[in-house]
């Protein structure tokens, strides 16, 4: 069987590749070719070029065709029109912020999403909401119509090795510079979905392995347990030896905060994830204590 990965390099990536493989796919990845990794084996064919663009699209995979397609990098609505007729199975992944209030918590009444966030609250509906948002929504349904049969998963904030923009390493510099105090927003109370690199290809390559359980389906991904930011800090600071006295600040003036707060406001974003629990029998592969030890250790 042939398997096509779109991007394969970032934080998920080499997972969803090592795991085809591990399931006996022959695979290839589609990207830019900007930054190789190790983590992918030299046995994976690359094919470069531009996943950005209709045209660069089918210029690059002319000719080809795959039994499953992963889509986690490129413009997500242009490959799933392109790859119709190319693929046997289409998967797909966006974010959470398409729903309501995500990136805007006064859109909702009342004010703030709903807790847990389940895969049939309401999406952004128009750019007028929040042009980013809506883009996320409406690539979802382009994704089921050109492939009805498609799985689409929504991640969360990612965390663990290759995030580009690790929240961990805003609290690890203050531990290295042997800071007794760390700034907290609104006590640090608030609830965020986030899901570790290898928890979420996991999730992923579920739908590789339920074809028919998946099929049709958009999932929320992320953690089964999930800290709040001051608990996050303590398990960061403990795993480096060290204790925090938290500073409480309101958010508006926790500016320091800012760069471990994953999001405009300190208002709950927990996602349900009992779907994709009950459907595809997801389990964490690396409880959340051990895979924020494991994000320190790669910083």
């Amino acid at each position: 069987m042939k398997a096509l990965v779109v991007g394969g390099t970032g934080p998920t990536g080499p997972y969803i590749v090592n795991g085809l493989l591990e399931r006996g796919y022959e695979v290839a990845i589609f990207h830019r070719g900007a930054h190789e990794i190790p983590e992918i084996p030299p046995e994976v064919e690359h094919i470069h070029g531009d996943p950005h663009f209709l045209e660069t699209i089918e210029e690059s995979l002319k000719g080809r065709t795959f039994d499953l397609a992963i889509v986690t990098y490129g413009r997500v609505r242009f490959l799933a029109e392109a790859l119709v007729g190319k693929v046997g199975r289409f998967v797909s992944v966006g974010g959470v912020a398409s729903y309501r209030g995500y990136m805007k918590a006064a859109q909702l009444s009342p004010v703030g999403m709903s807790i847990p966030v389940s895969e049939d609250d309401p999406v952004v509906a128009s750019e007028e909401e929040h042009r980013f948002s809506y883009l996320i929504a409406q690539t979802e349904q382009t994704v089921l119509e050109y492939h009805p049969e498609a799985a689409h998963f929504r991640y969360p904030y990612v965390y663990g090795p290759r995030q580009l923009v690790p929240r961990e390493w805003a609290i690890m510099r203050r531990v290295l510079d042997k800071r007794p105090h760390i700034i907290v927003a609104d006590a640090g109370l608030s609830l965020s979905t986030h899901g570790y690199v290898a928890n979420l290809a996991h999730s992923v390559l579920l739908a590789a392995d339920k074809p028919e359980e998946s099929a049709g389906q958009i999932y929320n991904c992320g953690d089964e347990t999930q800290y709040t930011m001051s608990q996050i800090i303590e398990v960061v600071a403990a795993k480096m030896n060290h204790k925090f006295e938290l500073i409480n600040m309101p958010y508006e003036l926790a500016l320091p905060a800012r760069a471990y707060v994953t999001g405009p406001s300190t208002h709950h974003r927990l996602m349900d994830i009992s779907k994709i629990k009950s459907q595809l029998d997801y389990r964490d592969v690396n409880p959340v204590d051990e895979a924020l030890g494991l994000t320190v250790d790669w910083l």
